[in-house]
């Protein structure tokens, strides 16, 4: 998890979710709730390993639902895989996630880090992802609509 970065691009999206922070929160520590809502929209998740707290962490299969795109895949054909440590778990605040795509392609190499913060509104709670450091493999359009669906997941998950 120590490899190196390939550049500083930082992507970024929010949504005020109509839950509390504890409720957030707890859907990143808890595997099968976190397997329900992480993969973006034409993808599903399939948790291999999973460690809850501070310097913990997760490995984590994200498969291609439509066999067109079976040719697509970071790490095989339709797949995804990615090998996460939890660098901060700060309760109903932040959490801070280095991610590593497990690829071959040089395009995905580094360590993306990813992190979230809850913050109280009067709504509820805006939950925002700022992404660094993302590898130059993965296009900007298509990393905002990754984001943007996860959040549409948690937010059906947890309101």
């Amino acid at each position: 998890m120590s490899r190196r970065s390939t550049g500083e691009r930082i992507d970024s999206a929010s949504r005020v979710i109509l839950a509390q922070p504890r409720t957030l929160f707890r859907a990143f520590t808890d595997a099968e709730t976190m397997s329900a809502w992480r993969a973006p929209d034409g993808m599903t998740a399939k948790l291999l390993a999973f460690d809850a707290r501070g310097g913990g962490g997760y490995r984590m299969v994200l498969r291609h639902e439509d066999p067109e795109a079976s040719a697509e895949g970071k790490t095989r054909p339709g797949e995804d895989e990615v090998v996460v440590r939890f660098a901060e778990l700060l309760a109903h605040e932040r959490i801070v996630e280095e991610v590593v795509f497990v690829s071959d392609d040089p395009a995905f190499a580094g360590t993306m880090r990813f992190t979230t913060l809850f913050e109280p509104d009067r709504d509820g709670t805006k939950v925002t992802f700022r992404a660094a450091d993302v590898p130059a493999g993965i296009k900007p359009e298509d990393h905002q609509l990754g984001m943007a669906a996860s959040l549409r997941n948690l937010a059906r998950l947890t309101e």
